[in-house]
């Protein structure tokens, strides 16, 4: 298969999106597109050795800034990185695309060039998180800020099927996260969104609270993109705050530094786990194709990693199961729900 990586859309592009995407294409086995100004990303594909590899460059003359509006990748740079990636997926001359750049405007473009897979109102960005026990997959993370309730019975639709098919839960538990796991907690929005997920074939198991993100109860947690952000936000800073002051504490103690050194192995492997290059990036469900939006600030690794998490995507048919199943949810439903009462809130 062919993923088309968005070269340009990283805080340190083309130079970090290149050697991640010749390092996939050597890990992987998968067939690369670079996207992006052709004389930049060559001279970066210079720097690496690429025989046997299958890596070709397709020019792209704009570039969708960090602080541009979704709308310009639509309006007015059609010649952007971000949406020629996707033009290739739309054409068939690849299966993926991994961008590093502006997520509104990566979402933005997927719906734009791809659109959505049917029974879906609005794609959802998600995240993986480790937990004590393996992983939480959660969603939405910021593609969605004003959410009704029928588009969080539909987070929780695809967050069950990529969980499923990707991460490997024979049957995963399904959450929505609230102020409390009790009838009476929550507000319009998840009480309504409580009740009709009640109905769902799935294994929903109710409300959950923040803490079971990182405690193992729950495999899925679904939550409107608003309150997605500021969870993935919060715990990008804990992760790098608890290093910043192991670190502080660690070098101003004598006997600290010979504990840290028995206890290297641990910690290394403690950082590997919270470490979001080894997931490579997060899957934007709901799009008629598969797209993978990376971290600006993203490392080689973590695009290689990106470039693997689309490619399984692929492989294990991640959209048509959710075809399926989300016309299994609308065919179970009474007809009020599919239009009316479902989005009232």
């Amino acid at each position: 298969m062919t993923v088309a990586v968005d070269a340009m859309g990283g805080d340190n592009a083309p130079g970090v999106e290149v050697e991640g995407a010749v390092a996939a294409a050597r890990r992987w086995g998968v067939a690369i597109i670079l996207v992006g100004d052709a004389d930049k990303v060559g001279a970066e594909l210079k720097k690496h050795r690429v025989d046997g590899l299958t890596i070709a460059i397709h020019h792209a003359s704009d570039v969708v800034g960090m602080h541009d509006s979704a709308s310009d990748v639509i309006r007015k740079k059609k010649d952007c990185s971000i949406r020629v990636a996707f033009d290739l997926v739309r054409n068939g001359q690849a299966q993926a695309v991994v961008s590093a750049g502006n997520s509104g405007a990566t979402m933005a473009a997927g719906m734009f060039v791809l659109k959505r897979i049917p029974g879906i109102d609005r794609p959802a960005i998600a995240t993986i998180m480790p937990n004590i026990k393996d992983k939480t997959l959660v969603l939405d993370v910021g593609g969605n800020v004003d959410c009704k309730p029928l588009h969080l019975v539909q987070f929780a639709l695809m967050g069950e099927v990529y969980t499923r098919r990707v991460l490997g839960k024979e049957r995963p538990k399904v959450g929505l996260l609230s102020n409390g796991e009790e009838e009476s907690k929550g507000n319009d929005l998840t009480r309504e969104a409580h009740r009709l997920l009640k109905s769902a074939s799935f294994n929903y198991v109710g409300y959950v609270e923040g803490r079971d993100i990182y405690n193992g109860s729950v495999d899925v947690v679904v939550c409107d993109g608003f309150v997605g952000n500021v969870v993935l936000k919060v715990a990008e800073g804990l992760s790098e705050g608890i290093f910043t002051m192991l670190r502080k504490e660690i070098g101003s103690r004598p006997l600290a530094k010979i504990g840290y050194l028995l206890a290297r192995p641990a910690f290394q492997a403690f950082r590997k786990r919270v470490d979001y290059s080894e997931y490579g990036g997060a899957p934007l469900l709901g799009i008629d194709g598969t797209g993978v939006i990376c971290h600006g600030g993203s490392s080689p690794k973590a695009i290689m990693n990106a470039v693997r998490m689309s490619r399984e995507c692929v492989v294990k048919k991640v959209n048509q199961t959710m075809i399926a199943q989300i016309q299994e949810y609308c065919d179970g439903q009474p007809a009020a729900v599919d239009a009316s009462s479902a989005t009232q809130g």
